[in-house]
């Protein structure tokens, strides 16, 4: 079982900043072993796939729209993953959502674990 803990999310001007975490707790398996992903949800839409991580941290896949602006990394002393964003836009309205998965294909469309999200709000 893997727990997932998203926290970091707030209410921030364009073209702000906002650095998410996400804290795992996995029992009977190494956070090592897990690729990592972030997706969000905006209001009305579906849940996107934002960034995934793979477990040594050097491949890192991000969708078009975040390309340039957000940076995926992890901590895998700290069980951590991050995603800094930057030059944060309205239409990065979102939850954000955490996830995992062994597979690192799995974990960019149906990762098996998920956090319960925080909220970024970007206004214009």
């Amino acid at each position: 079982q893997v727990q997932l803990v998203e926290s970091g999310g707030g209410l921030v001007q364009a073209g702000g900043s906002l650095r998410l975490s996400c804290a795992a707790a996995a029992s009977g398996r190494s956070f090592n072993n897990l690729a990592m992903g972030w997706f969000r949800q905006a209001p009305g839409k579906e849940r996107e796939f934002v960034a995934a991580i793979v477990r040594t941290g050097r491949n890192i896949n991000y969708t078009d729209s975040v390309k340039g602006r957000f940076t995926a990394s992890r901590d895998n002393a700290k069980n951590t993953v991050y995603l800094q964003m930057n030059s944060l836009k309205p239409e990065d309205t979102a939850v954000y959502y955490c996830a995992a998965d062994s597979s690192e294909m799995s974990v960019t469309t149906t990762p098996k674990y998920w956090g319960r999200g925080t909220q970024v709000t970007v206004s214009s």
